[in-house]
């Protein structure tokens, strides 16, 4: 069967940091719009790379974006990408191309404290625009954060998404144990997702097992990644979603460039391949599953 016209949903993108340098209020609305941010005669580059980048991803059936933010000033940014991308004068809109925005403090940087957030959350997290808390969680890889301001930071993220029914999007790299007990120490939100994930089949089950869904990311089109692979082939077709975590992480064959939502039919793709099923029924299994995860 022909695979051109599957719609997809990519669960995880960070399109305010690659545009986010044409300025606008806060760091964000101007990518998107025009006006005095990218010129009295029209949009600027940034802009133009905006409407190019979400014109491939419509023609690719991308047609559902998560924006994610990872500091007060990214997800600050990812919320106005997205109010702007609503206004009818906006030059990167599409047809049939939604983006939502993320509320988040990254593992990278929880020395700056949950309470960067506050203003942002209580301004914008009852409203249409933010749908989850994260990336958050535990990077024991970098520790770019001391460990133990990370599983504070992490907690404090948890409970945020508890209280106020939010989705939980959670980065985990070398703390799986750490990850796992925090999760069932401060209550696991209802709606729960592991982005980029990148562990095996036990990792797999014991997030599985907390009632957390999974996403996969470029990194299963990996040739190393084979561990990925047999994860992505037992997870559950009701907790499985895609990613493109971009403008990282690009898929094969794509390696070593700017990735952007137009990839996440690869990483799709991969994934049927190692289910034995259409990539159809990938997609919209993981549309569906987005949908929930982040109750749109």
């Amino acid at each position: 069967m022909s695979d051109a016209v599957i719609e997809w949903f990519d669960s995880h993108c960070h399109l305010q940091d690659e545009f986010a340098e044409a300025g606008g209020t806060e760091g964000g609305a101007g990518t998107a719009t025009g006006g005095t941010v990218d010129g009295a005669d029209g949009p600027g580059p940034h802009a133009s790379r905006l409407a190019g980048t979400i014109a491939r991803a419509a023609e690719a059936g991308v047609t559902r974006m998560v924006c994610v933010g990872t500091t007060a000033e990214t997800s600050r940014a990812a919320v106005d990408l997205v109010k702007a991308m609503r206004h009818p004068d906006s030059v990167a809109v599409a047809e049939g191309v939604e983006l939502w925005a993320t509320v988040g403090l990254h593992p990278h940087d929880a020395v700056d404290g949950v309470d960067s957030l506050d203003e942002l959350v209580a301004a914008e997290a009852a409203g249409p625009v933010v749908v989850a808390i994260g990336e958050c969680g535990l990077d024991y890889h970098y520790d770019h954060s001391p460990r133990a301001t990370q599983r504070d930071a992490f907690a404090a993220q948890i409970e945020l998404a508890n209280r106020l029914d939010l989705a939980l999007v959670i980065h985990t790299r070398e703390a799986w144990d750490d990850t796992i007990d925090i999760l069932a120490a401060t209550g696991v939100p209802e709606r729960t997702v592991v982005h980029c994930f990148t562990g095996g089949p036990e990792e797999a089950r014991r997030c599985l097992g907390l009632g957390a869904s999974l996403s996969f990311s470029g990194v299963v089109t990996f040739k190393n990644a084979a561990e990925v692979r047999e994860a992505a082939a037992l997870c559950p077709s009701d907790r499985l979603l895609v990613e493109t975590d971009a403008p990282f992480l690009a898929p094969v064959p794509h390696r070593g460039t700017l990735n952007e939502p137009s990839r996440v039919p690869l990483v799709g793709f991969t994934i049927a391949q190692v289910r034995g099923v259409h990539a159809a029924d990938v997609a919209e299994a993981s549309t569906l599953n987005a949908s929930a995860i982040f109750a749109l």
